[in-house]
């Protein structure tokens, strides 16, 4: 059963079998996906077990999702991604630990399961920080307090964002124009790269969150962008 997973979306899985040209894994959570050796490695692949052996940990893309069938990719997904799944993976295992301890081993796994009915324990834990309302409604408020004063007191690695855009115009003021777009840009360093490109790197805890500020102020900084005659973009690396 595939349960909250998009078109596009990283997940972690864990190799289970090589069959032919197919690698088959299991996906965190989320049943069984398939990679053809295409989406292994670009190129000719040699030796495949070069790249994947069974038992091993890997960060996929997902390219398909037919019913039960999910198309996986593992090379579209760069290093960095792979580092930073597998940060998350490390924090969510940590998180369940912590559920097992206020809980109980067998409430916490029931309660596992009612999480995951709704997002990922990372993110439902993460967002629990600052709204506990979703979680005490399952496991109480004294319960729910206890686990987020210990989530709290945990150290945890921010994470980090970068974008590069292009803002150009042929406008006459076209320096005060996007001046004052790049205003609109809060809570996120920016930097000048060269002519019309510029960098944007955002820090936080909550990757999820974030992600889904950054990706709206984008929106906003494109349609703002078009109003005013100046031609945006963002650069895919």
């Amino acid at each position: 059963m595939v349960i909250n997973l998009e078109e596009g979306e990283i997940v972690l899985c864990t190799v289970d079998s090589i069959v032919g040209t197919n690698v088959f894994v299991k996906i965190e959570g989320n049943g069984e996906g398939c990679l053809v050796f295409s989406e292994v490695a670009p190129g000719r692949i040699r030796n495949i077990r070069d790249y994947v052996v069974p038992k091993k940990k890997i960060a996929c893309k997902v390219l398909r999702i037919s019913g039960d069938r999910i198309d996986l990719s593992f090379r579209r997904v760069t290093q960095k991604e792979q580092k930073e799944l597998k940060e998350k993976y490390k924090q969510e295992r940590s998180y369940e630990s912590i559920l097992k301890r206020i809980l109980g081993e067998e409430q916490a796994k029931e309660i596992i399961q009612e999480i995951l009915k709704k997002d990922k324990i990372y993110d439902f834990l993460e967002n629990a920080k600052e709204n506990a309302k979703q979680l005490e409604k399952i496991v109480g408020k004294e319960n729910a307090k206890r686990i987020i004063d210990i989530l709290k007191t945990q150290k945890q690695k921010k994470a980090v964002l970068k974008k590069e855009i292009f803002l150009t115009t042929i406008e006459p003021n076209g320096i005060e124009l996007i001046k004052n777009l790049l205003g609109m840009i809060k809570g996120t360093e920016v930097k000048y790269i060269a002519s019309g490109r510029y960098s944007l790197k955002k820090e936080s805890e909550n990757l999820k969150k974030a992600d889904n500020e950054l990706k709206n102020t984008l929106i906003e900084l494109e349609k703002e962008a078009k109003k005013k005659g100046v031609e945006f973009g963002i650069i895919k690396k």
